[in-house]
């Protein structure tokens, strides 16, 4: 029982560093964790980071289309929220928004 549990540990071990690899698939990975709601949450309540709410309004208003995804990131050493938002062309592009001024920094993609 003691030899298939140490099996067990090995093989979670060695697969582990597969997993992480593979997840990203050679993309950039955006966005720090599953902590992301939560840093977000108390960087707008203590009024550190603009909400997310007016962000999507404002790339609303510039790009008719609809949101997809957001992850928190950092860019350039300030938080920043990067939007997955698909154009009304059906092409997807990923907004680069700095967080603490809600404006629009970079873009890639569409």
């Amino acid at each position: 029982m003691k030899r298939l549990f140490a099996i067990a540990v090995l093989l979670a071990g060695a697969a582990a560093p597969a997993v992480t690899q593979a997840q990203d698939y050679g993309r950039p990975v955006f966005g720090a964790g599953r902590g992301d709601q939560d840093q977000a949450r108390e960087g707008v309540r203590s009024g550190r980071q603009a909400p997310l709410s007016r962000v999507l309004a404002m790339i609303g208003a510039r790009y008719p289309g609809r949101h997809l995804n957001t992850t928190m990131g950092d860019a350039g050493g300030r938080p920043a929220y990067f939007v997955q938002w698909q154009l009304e062309n059906g092409r997807v592009v990923v907004f680069m928004v700095d967080a603490e001024s809600g404006q629009i920094v970079g873009r890639q993609g569409g």
